[in-house]
Protein backbone atom coordinates (compact mmCIF):
# COMPACT_ATOMS: atom_id res chain seq x y z
CA UNK A 1 0.00 0.00 0.00
CA UNK A 2 1.40 3.44 -1.12
CA UNK A 3 0.96 5.46 2.44
CA UNK A 4 2.14 8.80 0.58
CA UNK A 5 -0.16 7.99 -2.51
CA UNK A 6 -3.34 7.63 -0.02
CA UNK A 7 -2.35 10.78 1.64
CA UNK A 8 -1.96 12.92 -1.37
CA UNK A 9 -5.68 11.42 -2.43
CA UNK A 10 -7.19 12.07 0.80
CA UNK A 11 -5.09 15.65 0.25
CA UNK A 12 -6.83 16.26 -2.80
CA UNK A 13 -10.55 14.92 -1.34
CA UNK A 14 -10.43 17.97 1.12
CA UNK A 15 -9.23 20.55 -1.34
CA UNK A 16 -11.97 20.03 -3.94
CA UNK A 17 -14.71 19.53 -0.98
CA UNK A 18 -16.90 22.67 -0.10
CA UNK A 19 -18.52 22.73 2.97
CA UNK A 20 -22.27 21.21 2.84
CA UNK A 21 -25.13 23.56 3.45
CA UNK A 22 -26.55 23.07 6.90
CA UNK A 23 -29.75 24.77 6.07
CA UNK A 24 -30.23 21.93 3.62
CA UNK A 25 -32.55 19.05 4.64
CA UNK A 26 -31.54 16.05 2.34
CA UNK A 27 -27.62 14.36 1.07
CA UNK A 28 -27.23 12.36 -1.74
CA UNK A 29 -24.17 10.33 -1.74
CA UNK A 30 -23.15 8.59 -4.92
CA UNK A 31 -20.99 5.48 -4.57
CA UNK A 32 -18.17 5.78 -6.86
CA UNK A 33 -15.33 4.27 -5.59
CA UNK A 34 -15.19 0.80 -7.58
CA UNK A 35 -13.16 0.18 -10.64
CA UNK A 36 -15.47 -2.52 -11.83
CA UNK A 37 -13.15 -5.23 -12.98
CA UNK A 38 -15.29 -7.02 -15.73
CA UNK A 39 -15.53 -3.52 -17.93
CA UNK A 40 -11.78 -4.70 -18.68
CA UNK A 41 -10.29 -1.19 -18.74
CA UNK A 42 -7.90 1.27 -17.13
CA UNK A 43 -10.39 3.88 -17.45
CA UNK A 44 -12.46 4.15 -14.23
CA UNK A 45 -15.90 2.32 -14.85
CA UNK A 46 -17.55 5.68 -13.52
CA UNK A 47 -15.87 7.41 -16.11
CA UNK A 48 -17.17 5.51 -18.97
CA UNK A 49 -19.15 7.81 -20.85
CA UNK A 50 -23.06 7.29 -22.29
CA UNK A 51 -23.77 9.83 -24.70
CA UNK A 52 -20.14 11.76 -24.28
CA UNK A 53 -20.93 12.55 -20.56
CA UNK A 54 -19.36 9.98 -17.65
CA UNK A 55 -21.41 7.95 -16.45
CA UNK A 56 -20.41 9.38 -12.49
CA UNK A 57 -21.74 12.92 -13.84
CA UNK A 58 -24.86 11.74 -15.00
CA UNK A 59 -25.78 10.22 -11.88
CA UNK A 60 -24.53 13.85 -10.13
CA UNK A 61 -26.63 15.78 -12.69
CA UNK A 62 -29.59 13.79 -11.36
CA UNK A 63 -29.02 14.06 -8.10
CA UNK A 64 -28.73 18.22 -8.31
CA UNK A 65 -31.63 18.42 -10.81
CA UNK A 66 -33.98 15.92 -9.43
CA UNK A 67 -33.35 16.29 -5.48
CA UNK A 68 -34.16 20.01 -5.38
CA UNK A 69 -31.81 22.34 -2.70
CA UNK A 70 -29.09 18.84 -1.95
CA UNK A 71 -26.05 18.48 -0.65
CA UNK A 72 -24.00 15.57 -2.48
CA UNK A 73 -21.10 13.48 -0.93
CA UNK A 74 -19.23 11.73 -3.43
CA UNK A 75 -17.40 8.25 -2.40
CA UNK A 76 -14.52 7.47 -4.32
CA UNK A 77 -11.81 5.21 -3.93
CA UNK A 78 -10.28 3.58 -7.08
CA UNK A 79 -9.23 5.82 -9.65
CA UNK A 80 -10.20 8.57 -6.91
CA UNK A 81 -8.16 11.71 -8.77
CA UNK A 82 -9.21 10.79 -12.19
CA UNK A 83 -12.60 10.39 -10.95
CA UNK A 84 -12.53 13.61 -8.72
CA UNK A 85 -10.92 16.33 -11.66
CA UNK A 86 -13.60 15.19 -14.03
CA UNK A 87 -15.97 16.48 -11.48
CA UNK A 88 -14.41 19.43 -10.07
CA UNK A 89 -14.94 21.59 -7.08
CA UNK A 90 -18.49 22.17 -6.90
CA UNK A 91 -21.18 24.12 -4.37
CA UNK A 92 -22.47 21.83 -1.82
CA UNK A 93 -20.15 18.91 -2.59
CA UNK A 94 -17.82 17.18 -0.64
CA UNK A 95 -15.57 13.94 -1.29
CA UNK A 96 -14.78 11.47 0.95
CA UNK A 97 -12.26 8.55 0.42
CA UNK A 98 -12.65 4.65 0.75
CA UNK A 99 -8.83 3.39 0.92
CA UNK A 100 -9.26 0.29 1.06
CA UNK A 101 -12.82 -1.86 -0.90
CA UNK A 102 -14.57 -3.29 1.82
CA UNK A 103 -18.11 -2.83 0.03
CA UNK A 104 -21.30 -0.56 -0.28
CA UNK A 105 -22.06 -0.39 2.95
CA UNK A 106 -18.66 0.40 4.00
CA UNK A 107 -18.57 3.17 1.51
CA UNK A 108 -21.85 4.32 3.09
CA UNK A 109 -19.94 4.26 6.64
CA UNK A 110 -17.39 6.67 5.22
CA UNK A 111 -19.46 9.27 3.57
CA UNK A 112 -21.96 9.59 6.51
CA UNK A 113 -18.64 10.68 8.50
CA UNK A 114 -18.63 13.87 6.11
CA UNK A 115 -21.71 15.18 7.91
CA UNK A 116 -20.45 17.17 10.56
CA UNK A 117 -23.96 18.98 11.27
CA UNK A 118 -24.90 17.11 14.55
CA UNK A 119 -28.57 18.88 13.75
CA UNK A 120 -29.34 17.07 10.79
CA UNK A 121 -32.36 15.53 10.47
CA UNK A 122 -33.35 15.16 6.72
CA UNK A 123 -33.15 12.14 4.15
CA UNK A 124 -30.31 10.94 2.60
CA UNK A 125 -30.50 9.22 -0.75
CA UNK A 126 -27.80 6.64 -1.85
CA UNK A 127 -26.90 6.21 -5.53
CA UNK A 128 -24.28 3.66 -7.28
CA UNK A 129 -22.24 5.75 -10.03
CA UNK A 130 -22.34 3.65 -12.81
CA UNK A 131 -25.98 4.48 -13.57
CA UNK A 132 -25.77 6.37 -16.81
CA UNK A 133 -29.38 6.30 -17.74
CA UNK A 134 -30.72 7.77 -14.36
CA UNK A 135 -32.12 11.14 -14.64
CA UNK A 136 -33.89 14.12 -13.42
CA UNK A 137 -37.14 12.74 -13.37
CA UNK A 138 -37.07 9.50 -11.58
CA UNK A 139 -35.03 11.26 -8.92
CA UNK A 140 -37.47 13.54 -8.22
CA UNK A 141 -40.27 10.87 -8.62
CA UNK A 142 -38.37 8.41 -6.20
CA UNK A 143 -38.02 11.65 -3.59
CA UNK A 144 -41.80 11.98 -4.11
CA UNK A 145 -42.71 8.84 -3.09
CA UNK A 146 -40.14 8.32 -0.28
CA UNK A 147 -41.67 11.55 1.53
CA UNK A 148 -45.73 10.41 0.80
CA UNK A 149 -44.69 6.94 2.14
CA UNK A 150 -43.72 7.70 5.68
CA UNK A 151 -41.54 4.79 5.09
CA UNK A 152 -37.94 4.63 6.82
CA UNK A 153 -36.16 3.32 4.08
CA UNK A 154 -37.10 2.98 0.13
CA UNK A 155 -35.36 1.03 -2.58
CA UNK A 156 -35.99 1.21 -6.25
CA UNK A 157 -36.11 -2.00 -8.03
CA UNK A 158 -36.16 -3.14 -11.64
CA UNK A 159 -36.91 -5.93 -13.65
CA UNK A 160 -34.56 -8.23 -15.16
CA UNK A 161 -35.53 -10.41 -18.36
CA UNK A 162 -33.38 -13.17 -19.33
CA UNK A 163 -31.34 -15.78 -18.48
CA UNK A 164 -31.50 -15.83 -14.54
CA UNK A 165 -28.45 -17.21 -13.99
CA UNK A 166 -26.96 -13.77 -16.06
CA UNK A 167 -28.60 -11.74 -13.83
CA UNK A 168 -25.69 -11.11 -11.61
CA UNK A 169 -28.04 -8.52 -9.34
CA UNK A 170 -29.41 -8.74 -5.67
CA UNK A 171 -32.89 -9.99 -5.44
CA UNK A 172 -35.76 -8.34 -3.78
CA UNK A 173 -36.88 -10.74 -1.46
CA UNK A 174 -40.77 -10.15 -0.73
CA UNK A 175 -43.10 -11.55 2.17
CA UNK A 176 -44.78 -14.61 0.50
CA UNK A 177 -49.00 -14.61 0.61
CA UNK A 178 -48.39 -17.61 3.40
CA UNK A 179 -45.15 -18.84 5.55
CA UNK A 180 -44.08 -22.38 5.68
CA UNK A 181 -46.70 -23.70 7.86
CA UNK A 182 -49.22 -22.14 5.59
CA UNK A 183 -50.07 -19.22 7.78
CA UNK A 184 -51.61 -16.26 5.53
CA UNK A 185 -48.79 -13.45 5.96
CA UNK A 186 -52.04 -10.50 5.87
CA UNK A 187 -50.75 -7.12 5.44
CA UNK A 188 -47.49 -7.86 5.75
CA UNK A 189 -47.77 -9.95 1.66
CA UNK A 190 -45.42 -8.04 -0.42
CA UNK A 191 -43.43 -6.72 1.84
CA UNK A 192 -39.20 -6.03 1.01
CA UNK A 193 -37.95 -8.83 3.70
CA UNK A 194 -34.61 -8.55 2.56
CA UNK A 195 -31.73 -7.95 -0.60
CA UNK A 196 -29.89 -11.21 -1.01
CA UNK A 197 -26.55 -10.93 -3.66
CA UNK A 198 -26.85 -12.90 -6.77
CA UNK A 199 -23.29 -14.26 -5.37
CA UNK A 200 -24.55 -15.82 -1.84
CA UNK A 201 -27.69 -17.22 -3.54
CA UNK A 202 -24.78 -19.25 -5.48
CA UNK A 203 -23.42 -20.07 -1.94
CA UNK A 204 -26.48 -21.73 -1.20
CA UNK A 205 -26.26 -25.46 -0.61
CA UNK A 206 -28.58 -27.08 -3.33
CA UNK A 207 -31.04 -29.39 -1.09
CA UNK A 208 -31.77 -27.06 1.71
CA UNK A 209 -34.37 -24.65 1.64
CA UNK A 210 -33.36 -20.63 2.65
CA UNK A 211 -35.76 -19.59 5.66
CA UNK A 212 -35.75 -15.72 6.55
CA UNK A 213 -37.70 -15.31 9.72
CA UNK A 214 -40.13 -11.73 9.18
CA UNK A 215 -42.33 -10.28 12.38
CA UNK A 216 -42.94 -13.81 13.58
CA UNK A 217 -43.29 -15.66 10.72
CA UNK A 218 -40.64 -17.88 8.85
CA UNK A 219 -40.60 -17.97 5.36
CA UNK A 220 -38.79 -20.57 3.21
CA UNK A 221 -37.13 -20.23 0.05
CA UNK A 222 -35.52 -22.66 -2.15
CA UNK A 223 -32.35 -21.82 -4.15
CA UNK A 224 -33.39 -22.22 -7.98
CA UNK A 225 -36.85 -19.88 -6.46
CA UNK A 226 -34.38 -17.11 -5.20
CA UNK A 227 -32.54 -17.02 -8.48
CA UNK A 228 -35.93 -16.77 -10.27
CA UNK A 229 -36.66 -14.25 -8.85
CA UNK A 230 -36.85 -11.26 -11.23
CA UNK A 231 -37.56 -7.88 -9.35
CA UNK A 232 -34.00 -6.76 -8.27
CA UNK A 233 -31.91 -3.95 -6.57
CA UNK A 234 -30.78 -0.98 -8.56
CA UNK A 235 -28.34 0.00 -5.74
CA UNK A 236 -30.41 3.31 -5.02
CA UNK A 237 -31.68 3.99 -1.66
CA UNK A 238 -33.71 6.40 0.66
CA UNK A 239 -33.18 6.87 4.29
CA UNK A 240 -34.52 8.69 7.43
CA UNK A 241 -30.77 9.60 8.38
CA UNK A 242 -31.25 9.32 12.24
CA UNK A 243 -32.18 5.95 11.83
CA UNK A 244 -29.58 5.28 9.27
CA UNK A 245 -27.29 6.47 11.39
CA UNK A 246 -28.09 4.32 14.38
CA UNK A 247 -28.52 1.26 12.47
CA UNK A 248 -25.51 1.74 10.22
CA UNK A 249 -22.85 0.91 12.77
CA UNK A 250 -24.47 -3.01 12.75
CA UNK A 251 -23.66 -3.98 9.32
CA UNK A 252 -20.74 -6.79 9.38
CA UNK A 253 -19.20 -8.77 6.52
CA UNK A 254 -20.63 -12.12 7.51
CA UNK A 255 -21.12 -13.14 3.59
CA UNK A 256 -19.52 -14.79 0.45
CA UNK A 257 -17.88 -12.29 -0.31
CA UNK A 258 -16.49 -10.93 3.38
CA UNK A 259 -17.64 -7.32 2.09
CA UNK A 260 -20.10 -5.07 3.70
CA UNK A 261 -23.34 -4.69 2.53
CA UNK A 262 -25.32 -1.91 2.00
CA UNK A 263 -28.23 -4.46 1.26
CA UNK A 264 -27.94 -5.87 4.55
CA UNK A 265 -29.56 -2.82 5.66
CA UNK A 266 -32.90 -3.53 5.01
CA UNK A 267 -32.72 -6.95 7.42
CA UNK A 268 -31.57 -4.66 9.61
CA UNK A 269 -34.63 -2.14 9.31
CA UNK A 270 -36.88 -4.33 9.82
CA UNK A 271 -35.60 -6.29 12.91
CA UNK A 272 -35.93 -3.02 14.53
CA UNK A 273 -39.36 -2.45 13.35
CA UNK A 274 -38.97 0.14 11.07
CA UNK A 275 -41.08 -0.07 7.39
CA UNK A 276 -38.95 -0.46 4.25
CA UNK A 277 -40.40 -0.27 1.24
CA UNK A 278 -39.59 -0.44 -2.18
CA UNK A 279 -40.92 1.45 -5.58
CA UNK A 280 -40.13 0.56 -9.84
CA UNK A 281 -39.80 3.49 -12.61
CA UNK A 282 -42.13 4.51 -14.74
CA UNK A 283 -38.96 3.73 -17.31
CA UNK A 284 -37.41 0.47 -16.67
CA UNK A 285 -34.49 1.33 -18.44
CA UNK A 286 -33.20 4.00 -15.46
CA UNK A 287 -32.05 1.40 -13.31
CA UNK A 288 -29.51 -0.06 -15.95
CA UNK A 289 -25.75 -0.30 -14.46
CA UNK A 290 -23.07 -1.69 -16.44
CA UNK A 291 -19.64 -4.19 -15.32
CA UNK A 292 -18.85 -5.10 -18.70
CA UNK A 293 -18.46 -3.25 -22.52
CA UNK A 294 -21.50 -4.82 -24.14
CA UNK A 295 -23.50 -3.76 -21.59
CA UNK A 296 -22.50 -0.45 -21.38
CA UNK A 297 -23.28 -0.35 -25.41
CA UNK A 298 -26.94 -1.33 -24.72
CA UNK A 299 -26.75 1.66 -22.44
CA UNK A 300 -25.32 4.14 -25.37
CA UNK A 301 -27.77 2.47 -28.00
CA UNK A 302 -30.82 3.66 -25.11
CA UNK A 303 -29.27 7.21 -25.29
CA UNK A 304 -29.25 7.58 -28.39
CA UNK A 305 -32.85 6.09 -29.29
CA UNK A 306 -33.94 8.36 -26.30
CA UNK A 307 -32.59 11.41 -27.50
CA UNK A 308 -33.26 10.63 -31.48
CA UNK A 309 -37.28 9.99 -30.31
CA UNK A 310 -36.69 13.93 -28.74
CA UNK A 311 -35.93 14.83 -31.85
CA UNK A 312 -37.39 13.22 -34.18
CA UNK A 313 -40.56 15.11 -35.38
CA UNK A 314 -37.87 18.63 -34.73
CA UNK A 315 -35.38 18.16 -37.06
CA UNK A 316 -34.23 15.72 -39.31
CA UNK A 317 -32.40 12.61 -38.93
CA UNK A 318 -30.42 10.75 -41.77
CA UNK A 319 -29.67 7.50 -39.49
CA UNK A 320 -31.43 7.27 -36.26
CA UNK A 321 -28.77 4.98 -35.18
CA UNK A 322 -25.82 6.86 -36.53
CA UNK A 323 -25.39 9.99 -35.37
CA UNK A 324 -24.24 12.29 -31.84
CA UNK A 325 -25.70 15.45 -30.57
CA UNK A 326 -24.73 16.09 -27.08
CA UNK A 327 -27.14 17.35 -24.59
CA UNK A 328 -26.87 20.80 -24.32
CA UNK A 329 -27.29 21.36 -28.26
CA UNK A 330 -30.63 19.04 -27.61
CA UNK A 331 -31.54 21.55 -25.31
CA UNK A 332 -30.99 24.39 -27.48
CA UNK A 333 -32.81 22.91 -30.45
CA UNK A 334 -35.37 22.22 -28.20
CA UNK A 335 -35.58 26.21 -26.73
CA UNK A 336 -36.00 27.21 -30.42
CA UNK A 337 -38.62 24.72 -31.39
CA UNK A 338 -41.16 26.53 -28.55
CA UNK A 339 -40.87 29.81 -30.79
CA UNK A 340 -42.96 27.45 -33.59
CA UNK A 341 -40.84 28.42 -36.34
CA UNK A 342 -39.73 26.03 -38.70
CA UNK A 343 -35.63 25.07 -38.05
CA UNK A 344 -35.00 22.69 -41.04
CA UNK A 345 -32.19 21.17 -39.38
CA UNK A 346 -31.17 18.19 -41.23
CA UNK A 347 -27.90 15.99 -39.94
CA UNK A 348 -26.60 13.12 -41.92
CA UNK A 349 -25.29 9.91 -41.08
CA UNK A 350 -22.55 9.85 -38.57
CA UNK A 351 -22.26 13.24 -37.91
CA UNK A 352 -21.12 14.03 -34.25
CA UNK A 353 -22.10 17.66 -32.94
CA UNK A 354 -20.41 18.31 -29.71
CA UNK A 355 -20.72 20.58 -26.41
CA UNK A 356 -21.53 23.91 -27.08
CA UNK A 357 -22.12 24.12 -30.45
CA UNK A 358 -24.97 26.95 -31.44
CA UNK A 359 -26.80 25.67 -34.31
CA UNK A 360 -29.67 27.94 -36.38
CA UNK A 361 -32.52 27.84 -38.90
CA UNK A 362 -31.21 26.05 -42.33
CA UNK A 363 -28.61 24.67 -41.39
CA UNK A 364 -27.46 20.78 -43.09
CA UNK A 365 -24.79 19.07 -41.73
CA UNK A 366 -23.61 15.83 -44.25
CA UNK A 367 -22.69 12.50 -43.89
CA UNK A 368 -19.92 12.11 -41.31
CA UNK A 369 -18.81 15.58 -40.37
CA UNK A 370 -17.46 16.25 -36.47
CA UNK A 371 -18.19 20.00 -34.86
CA UNK A 372 -17.46 20.88 -31.69
CA UNK A 373 -16.82 23.93 -29.23
CA UNK A 374 -18.30 27.23 -28.97
CA UNK A 375 -19.11 26.96 -32.26
CA UNK A 376 -21.94 29.62 -33.75
CA UNK A 377 -23.65 29.12 -36.56
CA UNK A 378 -25.67 31.64 -39.04
CA UNK A 379 -28.33 31.34 -40.80
CA UNK A 380 -28.71 29.22 -44.26
CA UNK A 381 -25.38 27.19 -43.94
CA UNK A 382 -24.22 23.76 -45.38
CA UNK A 383 -21.60 22.07 -44.24
CA UNK A 384 -20.48 19.09 -46.52
CA UNK A 385 -19.36 15.51 -45.87
CA UNK A 386 -16.45 14.59 -43.65
CA UNK A 387 -15.82 18.54 -42.87
CA UNK A 388 -14.15 18.93 -38.71
CA UNK A 389 -14.82 21.98 -37.42
CA UNK A 390 -13.08 22.64 -34.12
CA UNK A 391 -11.76 25.07 -31.42
CA UNK A 392 -9.67 24.89 -28.35
CA UNK A 393 -11.63 25.74 -24.56
CA UNK A 394 -11.51 29.66 -24.58
CA UNK A 395 -11.60 29.90 -28.45
CA UNK A 396 -14.74 30.99 -30.38
CA UNK A 397 -15.39 30.29 -33.79
CA UNK A 398 -18.37 32.51 -36.13
CA UNK A 399 -19.66 30.97 -39.19
CA UNK A 400 -21.75 33.68 -40.73
CA UNK A 401 -25.06 33.40 -43.08
CA UNK A 402 -25.07 31.77 -46.40
CA UNK A 403 -21.73 30.06 -45.99
CA UNK A 404 -21.08 26.84 -47.65
CA UNK A 405 -18.25 24.74 -46.39
CA UNK A 406 -17.47 21.43 -48.59
CA UNK A 407 -16.38 18.30 -48.10
CA UNK A 408 -13.21 17.59 -46.27
CA UNK A 409 -12.29 20.61 -44.53
CA UNK A 410 -10.44 20.96 -41.54
CA UNK A 411 -11.55 24.35 -39.73
CA UNK A 412 -10.08 24.69 -36.35
CA UNK A 413 -9.32 27.79 -33.90
CA UNK A 414 -10.34 31.52 -33.35
CA UNK A 415 -11.88 32.22 -36.91
CA UNK A 416 -14.85 34.41 -37.95
CA UNK A 417 -16.45 33.12 -41.65
CA UNK A 418 -18.41 35.98 -43.15
CA UNK A 419 -21.75 36.05 -44.71
CA UNK A 420 -21.72 34.49 -47.96
CA UNK A 421 -17.96 33.21 -47.89
CA UNK A 422 -17.63 29.59 -50.34
CA UNK A 423 -14.88 27.24 -48.32
CA UNK A 424 -14.24 24.94 -51.56
CA UNK A 425 -12.52 21.62 -50.78
CA UNK A 426 -8.92 20.75 -49.83
CA UNK A 427 -8.81 23.78 -47.53
CA UNK A 428 -7.58 23.97 -44.02
CA UNK A 429 -8.06 27.59 -42.15
CA UNK A 430 -6.76 27.42 -38.41
CA UNK A 431 -6.58 30.40 -36.00
CA UNK A 432 -4.97 30.73 -32.72
CA UNK A 433 -5.66 32.52 -29.52
CA UNK A 434 -3.02 35.41 -30.61
CA UNK A 435 -3.45 35.74 -34.10
CA UNK A 436 -7.25 34.67 -35.11
CA UNK A 437 -8.24 34.36 -38.67
CA UNK A 438 -10.76 36.99 -39.68
CA UNK A 439 -12.68 35.96 -43.12
CA UNK A 440 -14.82 38.93 -44.50
CA UNK A 441 -18.13 38.57 -46.76
CA UNK A 442 -18.52 36.71 -49.64
CA UNK A 443 -15.04 35.24 -50.03
CA UNK A 444 -13.99 32.22 -51.96
CA UNK A 445 -11.57 29.71 -50.78
CA UNK A 446 -10.75 26.75 -53.07
CA UNK A 447 -7.94 24.53 -54.02
CA UNK A 448 -5.36 23.06 -52.03
CA UNK A 449 -5.32 26.03 -49.51
CA UNK A 450 -4.19 26.72 -46.23
CA UNK A 451 -4.39 30.27 -44.52
CA UNK A 452 -3.49 30.77 -40.60
CA UNK A 453 -4.37 33.96 -37.91
CA UNK A 454 -4.59 36.27 -41.37
CA UNK A 455 -7.18 38.56 -42.43
CA UNK A 456 -9.18 38.38 -45.75
CA UNK A 457 -11.09 41.61 -46.66
CA UNK A 458 -14.71 41.12 -48.51
CA UNK A 459 -14.91 39.75 -51.75
CA UNK A 460 -11.53 37.82 -52.01
CA UNK A 461 -10.81 35.19 -53.85
CA UNK A 462 -8.02 32.43 -52.96
CA UNK A 463 -6.98 29.49 -54.97
CA UNK A 464 -4.17 26.62 -54.37
CA UNK A 465 -2.01 29.15 -51.77
CA UNK A 466 -0.74 28.74 -48.63
CA UNK A 467 -1.22 32.13 -46.24
CA UNK A 468 0.33 33.00 -42.80
CA UNK A 469 -0.35 36.06 -41.00
CA UNK A 470 -0.95 37.94 -44.15
CA UNK A 471 -3.70 40.86 -44.65
CA UNK A 472 -5.68 39.90 -48.19
CA UNK A 473 -7.44 42.90 -50.24
CA UNK A 474 -9.38 42.68 -52.80
CA UNK A 475 -8.21 43.58 -56.23
CA UNK A 476 -10.65 43.85 -59.53
CA UNK A 477 -10.05 44.22 -63.01
CA UNK A 478 -11.01 47.43 -65.35
CA UNK A 479 -14.19 45.22 -65.79
CA UNK A 480 -14.61 45.08 -62.06
CA UNK A 481 -13.88 41.45 -61.84
CA UNK A 482 -11.93 40.22 -58.67
CA UNK A 483 -8.04 38.80 -59.21
CA UNK A 484 -7.73 35.97 -57.60
CA UNK A 485 -4.67 35.15 -55.40
CA UNK A 486 -3.24 31.96 -56.80
CA UNK A 487 -0.28 30.03 -55.79
CA UNK A 488 1.00 32.45 -52.82
CA UNK A 489 3.61 30.27 -51.72
CA UNK A 490 5.55 31.59 -48.68
CA UNK A 491 9.32 31.36 -48.48
CA UNK A 492 10.39 27.79 -47.55
CA UNK A 493 12.66 27.32 -43.77
CA UNK A 494 14.90 24.75 -43.10
CA UNK A 495 15.88 24.02 -46.60
CA UNK A 496 18.80 23.17 -45.42
CA UNK A 497 17.88 19.99 -43.61
CA UNK A 498 16.72 18.72 -46.96
CA UNK A 499 19.22 16.81 -48.83
CA UNK A 500 19.59 14.86 -51.84
CA UNK A 501 19.36 10.77 -51.75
Amino acid sequence: MDTMADNRVYEMAENYSSPLNNQKNEIAIILAAGHGKRIKSHLSKMLHTIWGVPTVERVFNACSNGIYDTNIIVVVGIKAVDVMNVLGKRNFTAYAYQEVQKGTGHALQIALKKISDKSFDGNIYVLPGDMGLINQDTMSMFRQDFIKSGSNMMVLTGNYEGDPLENHYGRIIRVKEKDENGKPSGKACGKVIEIMEFKDIMALPEDLPYKVNFNGMVYSFAKEELLGINEFNSGVYAFNYKILLSLVKNLSSNNAQSEVYITDLISIFNKNNYSVMAVSPMEPHVVMGFNNKSVLKEMEIVARRQNYNRLKDIIEIEDPDDFFIHDSVIDQILELDKLNIPLDIAVGKGVYIGKGVKLNYNVEIKQNSFIEGNIIFGKNIVIWENVHISVLSGQTMKIGEDVEILWGNTIKGNIEIGKGSRIESSVRLTGSNEFPLHIGNNVLIKGTTYIFGSVLEDGVHIENSVIIRKKIVRLADQKGVTKPVRFYIPDPEGINAIKEL
